[in-house]
């Protein structure tokens, strides 16, 4: 049997998965990485802590499953987007913690590009809207409030890197200083219709292109980890986002084919093709997963906050010790009691883009529970990728495509089946669970089977996925309507003045 291992640096963990070529878990090893919160609206992690979590659970993984690190065929990578990472070329040193992807600091940045017209360039260039959420603000923000940051990027001491630059960085010792299309296209400041780092935005943003990693397809050879560290040096051959790693994991290769990953946040993926298509209905244009020279883009809608919602509950409410006690909490009453909550603790994605938003709980009475409200936090999750799913369908319709007919999901939140019911039911579309949900940490591990010959083509790859459970639509169409302008008519209040 052929192993392969695939690495997932997420949000709230650090995990490392062996799989065989089948696609089944062979072992899996998970550490919680810390969040910081420097103060309202800012997230960081420490790189360190990220670095050392992913070669302990790597190193664990392997042992786990009884094997030795020359028993593995390659390594694929799969990472939090957006995420940024400035270090010292000499020593490996970042010279700040990562921003996170959630952290709404360079907005008064983005602002700036706003006002000075750059939001049809950029749009038009990198398929992305002017946010904080992407890195290249991010970026900016750190050059200049780092003490002698722009003095080392001038002189070309300092490398730049979304997470998965960083831990090749590190898995290399150096050697390596390369992302991939999906990475590189999260940042806007790349052009996704050339596949290089756009000249005229990093200027728009002050940024050196000695900074920048080369860009590679999503399969290919990304170089080697060193020897000392795993115990014999294996081959890094699949490289992507998450997103775009479990779009490729949920076999989703071609135009129309669409998946949702409930985690930390939401995010939706519509496989477009070759076809570059800017969206008339606030979701974003992004490469998907390539494994060749060829272009191929996805539309894209991301919810900030999803399974955070459940996180916060549990944290910041005391309402229940374990996630997975809101499902029974959620089913102790039959519906929300007219309660809705809108969790923009960061603000609010697509498609409405308000970044001032923040969190409302709307319809409460004396009859209203906690119950009540766990019940409209997990539907909130739902609700949220509904927005997401219309407007995708009106992007599709508009441009002459086929509506979407099936959505296929992932990620941990998936895995309830109140939450999974209820998305079939507002969406009026089949949802279906594939057997293997653990599609992004999956998609990496295929890219990287790709690369090294553990498969021969993307066919191959289809072959392997299989449907677990399929969720029908049970609400008519009119009562989903209904509940739909509820929640917009919620949203409303929350972006209200």
């Amino acid at each position: 049997m052929t192993y392969i291992l695939a690495l997932d640096q997420g949000t709230s963990s650090t995990r490392s998965i062996v799989f065989d070529k089948l696609g089944r878990i062979v072992s899996l090893a998970q550490k919680e990485i810390t969040q910081i919160y420097p103060q309202p609206g800012w997230v960081e992690h420490d790189p360190m802590e990220i670095w050392q979590t992913q070669l302990a659970t790597a190193r664990e993984a392997i042992a786990k499953a009884g094997l030795t690190a020359s028993e593995i065929k390659a390594i694929g990578i799969t990472n939090q987007r957006e995420t940024t990472v400035v270090w010292h070329r000499k020593t490996g040193q970042p010279i700040h913690n990562a921003i996170v992807w959630q952290d709404r600091r360079a907005e008064p940045t983005c602002a700036e590009l706003r006002e000075n017209g750059f939001e049809p360039v950029i749009q038009d260039k990198t398929g992305l809207r002017i946010d904080a959420y992407f890195s290249g603000t991010k970026l900016k923000w750190i050059l200049d409030h780092v003490p002698q940051a722009r003095e080392l990027a001038r002189k070309g001491e300092l490398a730049f890197g979304t997470i998965d630059s960083w831990l090749i960085w590190q898995l290399t010792k150096g050697d390596t200083h390369c992302t991939d299309v999906s990475n590189a296209s999260r940042t806007m400041l790349f052009n996704v219709h050339s596949n290089l780092w756009d000249e005229d935005l990093l200027q728009a943003l002050n940024i050196e292109p000695s900074l920048m990693p080369q860009v590679l397809p999503s399969a290919a050879e990304f170089g080697s980890v060193k020897a000392d560290l795993l115990g014999h040096a294996i081959p890094i051959c699949g490289v992507a986002g998450d997103q775009q790693s479990a779009l490729f994991g949920q076999a989703c290769f071609t135009e129309g084919m669409a998946k949702n990953t409930y985690g930390t946040g939401c995010f939706m993926l519509m496989h477009t093709g070759n076809k570059f298509e800017v969206s008339q209905n606030g979701l974003v244009t992004t490469s998907a997963a390539q494994t060749s020279a060829q272009t191929e883009f996805a539309m894209e809608g991301s919810v900030f906050v999803a399974g955070a919602v459940v996180q916060w509950m549990r944290d910041g409410l005391n309402a229940f010790k374990k996630s997975s006690e809101i499902e029974a909490l959620a089913q102790s009453v039959p519906d929300s009691g007219g309660v809705m909550l809108v969790p923009a603790f960061t603000g609010l994605g697509a498609p409405y883009w308000k970044p001032d938003a923040r969190g409302t709980i709307t319809g409460l009475t004396r009859g209203s529970t906690m119950a009540h409200i766990a019940r409209a936090a997990l539907e909130s999750i739902a609700y949220q990728s509904a927005g997401l799913l219309l407007a995708m369908s009106r992007d599709a319709v508009a441009a002459g495509s086929a509506p979407l007919t099936e959505l296929r999901v992932d990620g941990g939140a998936c895995v309830n089946d109140l939450l999974m019911q209820f998305q079939a039911d507002l969406l009026g579309i089949p949802v279906v669970r594939p057997t293997m949900v653990e599609t992004t940490a999956l998609g990496a591990a295929y890219l990287a089977g790709l690369t090294s010959g553990v498969y021969e083509s993307k066919e191959e790859l289809s072959g392997l996925w299989q449907e677990e459970r399929r969720f029908i639509p049970q609400l008519p169409a009119s009562d989903a309507q209904a509940l739909m302008q509820r929640w917009e008519h919620a949203i409303r209040q929350t972006c209200a003045e």
